[in-house]
């Protein structure tokens, strides 16, 4: 399932993939996995991406089932 949520709030930073991927220590190709919803990260992954983000992880991680 692709994250939309992770690619809005990047893109609401003004972030590449590659400047997240160099903010939180992983390639751009992983980044580009998570949200492509190909690769499912670890939590430690996930907390980094959120404060990079300044996001929680309900925020970006949660899955709505409306």
């Amino acid at each position: 399932m692709k994250n939309l949520k992770l690619k809005s709030a990047r893109a609401a930073c003004d972030m590449s993939q590659d400047d997240l991927a160099k903010a939180v220590g992983v390639s751009r190709q992983t980044i580009n996995a998570v949200e492509k919803g190909d690769y499912n990260p670890t939590i430690n992954l996930c907390l980094n991406i959120c404060k990079a983000l300044n996001k929680t992880l309900d925020d970006i991680f949660w899955e709505d089932n409306d």
